[in-house]
């Protein structure tokens, strides 16, 4: 059985035999829920690529002591893949950042699209924020990540643009292109962009002003995907060409 996985602000010159401290809602999710006891074994990652196997040695109320009896630290994933995600309707935009961050989606976009039927405003853009991070942090700590992957704030159609541009290979998926992800060539290492639009799909505009920037509009295949899902399938479809999945 593997060992429970807890999240700490940073593990930077921890050693072996240091103790680190857990303290918060980590720690109370530790010892409240899991009910870890002194003794019993645990995984602490920063998410930045360094991670650290130990025993509890004492808990608090909202308190973790963990002494260190291994350390690691992992190469960040190589191609990096960024995910730009229209804002879908309802819970599945939780949906599809827990299933990119399971997958290995180094960033999550969220996307104002034209066609959008969630927006994001004011107390709600904020909400739908942190739901995004929390999602994927818990999803990023269920995966083992050593890296866990950054959400950013709410995207512009120009922000998302701008990714394009700079993106060693940027892809928009659209049902009605005629390219497929078969025909492209996936770097090994540098940047991967995939845009995913909205449950009524990228408007004609915004198609040509990705394209314009570099994207290529490529079709999974016959089915058309919920926008929750097509992503996941997109990213998974791409990193089997790659070292990560080799």
């Amino acid at each position: 059985m593997s060992l429970p996985v807890h999240l700490v602000p940073s593990l930077e010159g921890v050693g072996v035999g240091a103790t680190v401290v857990v303290e918060g809602d980590e720690a109370h999710h530790a010892v409240a829920v899991r009910r870890l006891r002194v003794g019993e074994s645990l995984v602490l990652t920063d998410g930045l690529g360094r991670s650290a196997v130990g025993e509890v040695a004492s808990t608090g109320k909202r308190r973790l002591d963990v002494a260190v009896r291994e350390t690691a630290s992992d190469p960040e994933p190589a191609p990096a893949v960024t995910v730009v995600q229209a804002l879908p309707k309802g819970d599945r935009g939780e949906l599809a950042v827990e299933v990119l961050t399971e997958v290995g989606a180094a960033r999550i976009v969220p996307w104002a699209a034209s066609r959008s039927v969630a927006v994001w405003k004011g107390e709600r853009a904020e909400k739908g924020l942190s739901k995004w991070r929390a999602t994927a942090r818990e999803a990023a700590k269920q995966a083992r990540r050593t890296w866990h992957p950054q959400v950013d704030p709410l995207a512009s159609t120009d922000r998302v643009v701008d990714l394009v541009a700079a993106a060693h290979l940027a892809v928009v998926l659209h049902e009605e292109a005629t390219a497929s992800l078969a025909g492209l060539e996936v770097p090994p290492a540098g940047s991967v962009l995939v845009v995913v639009g909205p449950e009524g799909g990228v408007a004609p505009e915004e198609l040509a002003a990705l394209t314009a920037a570099g994207a290529v509009s490529v079709r999974l295949g016959a089915e058309v995907l919920r926008t929750s899902t097509a992503g996941v399938a997109a990213v998974a479809a791409l990193l089997s060409r790659t070292p990560r999945w080799g």
